[in-house]
């Protein structure tokens, strides 16, 4: 194995959710008379965590069993939406066939919930087979912006923070890796690269990446 390991996000960056996220968080939404607009889904939905959404939205705290059960009914529906739509942002799986076979170890560092997680998983088996670590919102106690779950990730993993490199699309996902003492590349599904904190390299998708971008990076 080499002394590099390569992390992703999931919503955004192993596929293109957003949009189905955003689908999903309206038609919740519109359940409990809460009509946001798109800078709201913009600014308060992307890369954030489902407590701070709720919370946003519903203009109060929301926290353990309301917590619980909102969540799991927006993310129901989300799940109930793509699952027969998911599949990986173009040249995801060939550009992760490369780094493994450059023996660079890979993780998932979602702050979604497991479930969702698993779907992916299920719907892209290939991430099942090679990644090393997958960590979901039930791993951390502390979300991003705080840089807790890639932090755990390269533990996980036995490589050093400054020798991993993280792939995000939120500004709140940018700053987790940037606080954890990483190299971020900045996918811009959601977000243009002046929209997103200073990032190391942008891309819109993975169709010319291989192991020396990467080794490029850290170098």
């Amino acid at each position: 194995m080499t002394d590099i390991a390569v992390i992703f996000d999931m919503d955004g960056v192993i596929a293109d959710t957003n949009p189905t996220h955003n689908i999903a968080w309206r038609k919740f939404l519109d359940q409990y008379a809460i009509v946001p607009t798109e800078e709201e889904l913009q600014n308060h939905m992307y890369g954030k965590h489902n407590s701070y959404i709720l919370s946003y939205f519903f203009k109060k705290n929301v926290e353990g069993a309301e917590l619980t059960q909102l969540q799991f009914e927006k993310e129901a529906l989300f799940r109930e939406l793509y699952t027969s739509i998911a599949e990986p942002i173009s040249g995801l799986l060939p550009f992760l066939k490369d780094l493994k076979q450059n023996n660079v170890k890979t993780g998932i560092a979602t702050s979604a919930p497991f479930e969702n997680l698993d779907m992916m998983v299920e719907r892209i088996p290939l991430l099942g087979q090679i990644m090393e670590s997958m960590l979901s919102e039930r791993d951390v106690t502390q979300h991003k912006p705080n840089p807790e779950v890639y932090l755990k990730s390269a533990e996980r993993l036995g490589i050093s923070p400054d020798r991993c490199v993280v792939f995000e699309d939120s500004v709140s996902g940018v700053k987790a890796g940037l606080a954890a003492g990483m190299k971020v590349v900045g996918v811009t599904t959601s977000h243009g690269p002046n929209e997103l904190p200073p990032c190391s390299a942008y891309i819109a998708n993975y169709d010319s990446l291989n192991f020396d971008f990467v080794k490029q990076l850290l170098s």
